[in-house]
């Protein structure tokens, strides 16, 4: 898959709470970070899906992927191709059949993550096609925990930076075959599992750095979760 596109598939902007990314900042990082686009996954919402359609017109050299990191009562999945937020704080389980039932694409973001993540029994047995096993915020065990599992369940997996700041950008992406190009074919791909996840995973010293970073966000909101 090394000559097909390079998207990154977890990316939030200012339309979160815990991002002051702009699209076009993103954009504009495309090119230096290897990337052919990338997917924008807001914490539950969408907010930002109107500017993505009317950049896409602008830059049709990037595909620019609609999509939402939702908040189930397990942990974070994320929904591709959805033009709504699907009810968050649902068991995962729900969240899943509403993205599908809503033609959208199901992938649990970091699920062997200690925070947000729906862990090793539910990504061992929900009805997904891929499993994000390269997450750039996540240490390097976590990650290989979500790719063992993919592996062992024969489904795709993907990769993306979970972006928040710009330096992270291309951390980790997903690799598409050499014949999927538009987006309807990109989220073919994901759903049918023909994707693979890569990159690198973060380093201690850029782990405290986030953490230092996640607790001054939660504090400014009242020390409320995402």
């Amino acid at each position: 898959m090394t000559n097909g596109l390079r998207l990154d598939l977890h990316v939030h902007s200012r339309h979160s709470p815990d991002s002051r990314l702009t699209l076009a900042q993103i954009i504009d990082q495309l090119g230096p970070a290897g990337l052919q686009g990338f997917a924008l996954t807001d914490h539950n919402s969408v907010a930002g899906h109107s500017e993505l359609a009317r950049l896409a017109t602008q830059y049709p050299r990037y595909r620019l992927i609609p999509g939402v990191e939702v908040s189930t009562r397990d942990g974070h999945v994320l929904g591709y191709g959805v033009a709504e937020a699907p009810p968050p704080y649902r068991p995962a389980e729900e969240t899943i059949g509403w993205i599908l039932a809503h033609g959208g694409v199901p992938v649990p973001a970091h699920p062997c993550r200690w925070s947000h993540g729906i862990g090793r029994r539910l990504a061992e047995q929900l009805a997904v096609p891929a499993l994000e096993t390269t997450n750039g915020h996540n240490p390097e065990i976590a990650n290989a925990r979500a790719e063992l599992i993919a592996a062992r369940r024969q489904i795709g997996s993907t990769g993306g930076s979970d972006v928040h700041e710009l330096r992270d950008l291309g951390r980790a992406y997903t690799e598409f075959p050499e014949d999927v190009d538009s987006i309807p074919e990109i989220l073919t791909a994901i759903r049918i599992g023909h994707t693979r996840g890569a990159g690198a995973s973060l380093r201690m010293s850029a782990r405290l750095r986030l953490a230092v970073r996640t607790s001054l966000l939660r504090a400014t909101r009242g020390f409320r979760g995402i």
